[in-house]
């Protein structure tokens, strides 16, 4: 099992491990409505500890084959409670080194700068750890706490993707932005490879 845990000044940020589904399962439970105009359509059995099993398996799947890596975030004073969760997906090595980023927060939790704290440790296990070059996020034009959260971390705007993802019943358009890796180490090219 995979045991890694970013520490920030108020959180911990770990991969997920299966003594945290119940509290997985808790934060999906009540934040089923605050988070509905932001997720694709629910899987079968999201609102089962037997799904949440499932999820951490396929966590570490993915993060041993080098293809996602996926975080749970709780307070360091909390840790048993789990407020957020931070995803990258789409791991291409080679020429490409990039990822798909995305993230979510509990409705109790927005506005103080959690979400902005979690994510420069993550981006940065992402660019010095794993060692890829950009990382993509994308969000939907109404959704603007998620623009300006980007902004401020340093994604620039690429472009405009019309009914990009089906999101909360339909066809969503999205911003499209990314931030490079300004540290970047083309010997790194070599190594990233063979993953």
């Amino acid at each position: 099992m995979n045991t890694l845990t970013l520490m920030t000044e108020r959180l911990a940020i770990s991969l997920p491990h299966s003594d945290q589904t119940p509290a997985m399962l808790a934060f999906v439970v009540r934040n089923r409505q605050h988070l509905k105009p932001w997720n694709p359509p629910e899987p079968d059995g999201l609102y089962t500890l037997t799904h949440w099993q499932d999820v951490v398996a396929n966590c570490a799947a993915a993060f041993d084959a080098g293809s996602a890596v996926r975080f749970w975030m709780s307070a360091r004073d909390q840790p048993g409670h789990i407020i957020g969760s931070i995803g990258y997906s789409q791991i291409a090595r080679g020429p490409f080194c990039s990822c798909v980023l995305g993230y979510q927060i509990d409705r109790e939790c927005e506005g103080r700068g959690l979400m902005i704290e979690a994510l420069r440790a993550t981006n940065h296990y992402m660019f010095e750890q794993q060692k890829l070059h950009r990382i993509a996020a994308n969000y939907r034009p109404e959704n603007v706490r998620s623009g300006r959260l980007l902004a401020k971390l340093g994604f620039r705007i690429e472009g405009f993707a019309r009914d990009y993802l089906f999101i909360d019943g339909a066809w969503r358009d999205h911003v499209l932005t990314s931030i490079a890796n300004d540290a970047f180490n083309a010997g790194w090219l070599k190594t990233t490879t063979k993953r």
